[in-house]
């Protein structure tokens, strides 16, 4: 009696099986690399916003420091984004007949915010407070990048929980002394053993620990 199946159809059907047996796993695999993808965090993707505002020309050529716009960041989970009205502080002296800034001027009048699109976004879960790790001397350029000589201001760091951790885990490298808190150019020393004592001394004086516990961030 001829076999029902073949040997090439057998081949076939072990490699049905395999393939259903391996795919949940690829599609764990896919799942996990595309989260940690410039995609899946949203990475280097210029937003844009509804008022264009260049922050090289306002951070690297006017000089603007950071705190002026973003006033909370010292004392506030939150960094906070400027009143319409202190755009104007400038803009009613500087351009102040610009058509670029004609929205701003009408929701100035109007008693309005400025609608921004928020670029870095954490989700609902995650705990974040920007006044301890401004305080505790992680500078700007930490978690934002280069902001200085962005056109438009993009999210270059992954903000994924094992970037963060990384951090928690040997905070005293991303550490800088207070009065560089918003340097976007600052540099610790090159030389490793002055680097070292530099990150030593800054964790000693702002005291500053490691923090791995679930609590840390979600709570």
């Amino acid at each position: 009696m001829a076999a029902l199946f073949s040997t090439r159809d057998n081949t076939v059907f072990k490699i049905v099986l395999a393939t259903l047996a391996g795919a949940p796993a690829v599609l764990i695999v896919g799942l996990m690399l595309l989260a940690r993808s410039s995609l899946g965090t949203d990475r280097d993707h210029p937003l844009l916003q509804p008022v264009q505002f260049d922050h090289r020309h306002h951070v690297d050529d006017d000089g603007i420091d950071c705190r002026y716009c973003h006033d909370t960041v010292t004392r506030s989970p939150y960094a906070g984004v400027p009143p319409t009205s202190r755009c104007l502080n400038c803009h009613a002296q500087i351009w102040n007949q610009s058509d670029k800034l004609a929205p701003v001027r009408a929701l100035a009048f109007n008693d309005r915010s400025i609608p921004w699109n928020r670029v870095h976004r954490l989700p609902g879960y995650v705990y974040f407070n920007h006044a301890i790790h401004v305080n505790k001397g992680v500078g700007c350029v930490t978690c934002h990048g280069r902001v200085d000589l962005m056109p438009v201001v993009q999210q270059v760091t992954p903000l994924t929980m094992g970037w963060c951790l990384d951090c928690h885990r040997d905070p005293a490298r991303n550490l800088r002394p207070l009065r560089h808190i918003t340097d976007m150019r600052w540099r610790p020393p090159e030389d490793a053993v002055k680097r070292a004592q530099l990150a030593r001394s800054l964790m000693s004086l702002y005291q500053v620990h490691t923090r791995t516990s679930c609590t840390t961030c979600h709570r």
